[in-house]
C-alpha cells in the first residue's frame, strides 16, 4: 500500500465519529472500521463498536481475541483528546486492518481526522455518497 490510496466516508459516518469522541472526551474512543478496498481506494461503510473494549485517559484497547473473523474490517478508529493527529509508534505497531484512522480534539469536522496506512503514511480522506 502506498500513500496515493484514497479513503472514502460518508459525511453521515464521518459525523458520527467525531460525535463518539466528543462524548467519550477527555477518554480515548476506538471503534472497528467496516468496508471494502479496491486497487487505490478504500470505502469506509460502517463502524463497529468492539465488544470489551476499554476506554481510558491516553488509551483505548480492543481485546482482539474477543473478535470474529470478519475480513471486511478494514482499520480502526480511535480519537486523540490532545489534538494530535499523528499516529504514535504504538498506534503503529498494534494497528489492525489496512488503515488507522484518528480523531483530534476538538472534533468538529474532516480537519480534525487523518487516516493513515501501516507504514505511518497518511492517506488521502474525502467525503463521499458511499
Amino acid at each position: 500500500m502506498d500513500s496515493s490510496r484514497i479513503v472514502l466516508i460518508s459525511e453521515k459516518l464521518l459525523q458520527m465519529l467525531l460525535e463518539s469522541a466528543r462524548r467519550l472526551y477527555p477518554k480515548e474512543m476506538i471503534f472497528l472500521l467496516k468496508g471494502e478496498r479496491k486497487k487505490n481506494i478504500v470505502k469506509v461503510s460502517e463502524v463497529i463498536v468492539p465488544p470489551l473494549a476499554t476506554y481510558g485517559a491516553g488509551f483505548a484497547n480492543v481485546p482482539l481475541h474477543m473478535l470474529p473473523t470478519d475480513f471486511s474490517i478494514i482499520g480502526t478508529v480511535h480519537s486523540h483528546p490532545s489534538g494530535n493527529l499523528t499516529p504514535s509508534t504504538t498506534d503503529l505497531n498494534h494497528m489492525f486492518g489496512v488503515i488507522l484512522m484518528i480523531a483530534g480534539f476538538p472534533y468538529v469536522n474532516a480537519g480534525n481526522i487523518a487516516v493513515y496506512n501501516r507504514n505511518g503514511e497518511k492517506l488521502t480522506l474525502k467525503i463521499a455518497n458511499i
